[in-house]
């Protein structure tokens, strides 16, 4: 498998940084995420989750570290929640961790609601 990293750019501020690393199973979302239809930006990352459960069968970690994200990112991150949901009920390692700003404590309360939506545990972190 191939790592993915997209580095946060001025010049695309809506899209987020994507550091996905095979070698340790460690995937990280940071920064804005608003663009417009988001699916076509995140289906690659989801089809490189399902891909890494399939084939490397260890943990993986989700760390988001997002300040800012649209409903489009929000239906994409509930697939995401999803997928790692069924393969922590399969005997699978996954572990998600939501980091969020001291300033922002309404993070808290959409970090929740997403528990609750996809009923997955989700471990919230002050950055």
């Amino acid at each position: 498998m191939k790592k993915i990293q997209i580095d946060r750019s001025p010049s695309n501020p809506y899209y987020p940084g994507i550091d996905f690393n095979p070698e340790n199973g460690v995937c990280e979302i940071s920064g804005e995420s608003y663009m417009e239809e988001a699916y076509k930006f995140y289906l690659p990352l989801i089809n490189w989750i399902k891909e890494f459960i399939e084939t490397q069968k260890k943990k993986i970690t989700l760390n988001i570290k997002l300040i800012y994200f649209n409903t489009s990112t929000t239906k994409c991150l509930l697939d995401v929640f999803e997928i790692l949901k069924r393969y922590q009920q399969d005997d699978g390692k996954a572990e998600i961790n939501w980091f969020y700003d001291k300033d922002d404590p309404d993070m808290v309360e959409e970090v929740k609601d997403f528990e609750r939506e996809a009923d997955v545990k989700i471990n919230i972190q002050e950055l």
